[in-house]
């Protein structure tokens, strides 16, 4: 049931999509609303202020830690959480690039719910040994 909402999401791209049909313009595009969820972030941190990024060398914990241990002995970097405008922001320049990474799909006749399912498998056969 639920791979009706993303068949819906992916055939309504193709339907709604007409400046940007090539190939060529839809990487151009993708690549584009990729840069500017970067920026939105970035612009959290820089102008809004709502997160911060602290970062620093990510600690590497001894031979003997399980992998459970290690994962927690990561960090994203990120304190705070997004205020409401930023959050509002990134979620749209998100939502764009979601838009032309389902157009790719449609390009190259790949179905994003197929994509979705294959890697869901992947991390769930393979858990923490995915090493991403």
């Amino acid at each position: 049931m639920k791979d009706i909402i993303f068949d819906k999401f992916q055939n309504s791209v193709e339907d709604s999509l007409l400046r940007h049909k090539s190939i060529l313009d839809t990487l151009s595009k993708y690549n584009e609303s990729s840069s500017r969820v970067n920026r939105a972030i970035v612009k959290a941190v820089t102008n809004c202020g709502c997160i911060e990024i602290d970062a620093k060398k990510q600690c590497l914990p001894s031979d003997e830690t399980t992998l459970l241990e290690y994962k927690e002995c990561l960090s994203s970097h990120l304190k705070g959480e997004l205020c409401e405008n930023c959050r509002e922001v990134i979620e749209q320049e998100m939502g764009n690039n979601l838009f032309y990474l389902t157009s790719l799909c449609n390009s190259l006749g790949v179905n994003l719910y197929d994509i979705l399912l294959t890697e869901n498998n992947k991390i769930e056969t393979l858990g923490n040994f995915t090493f991403r």
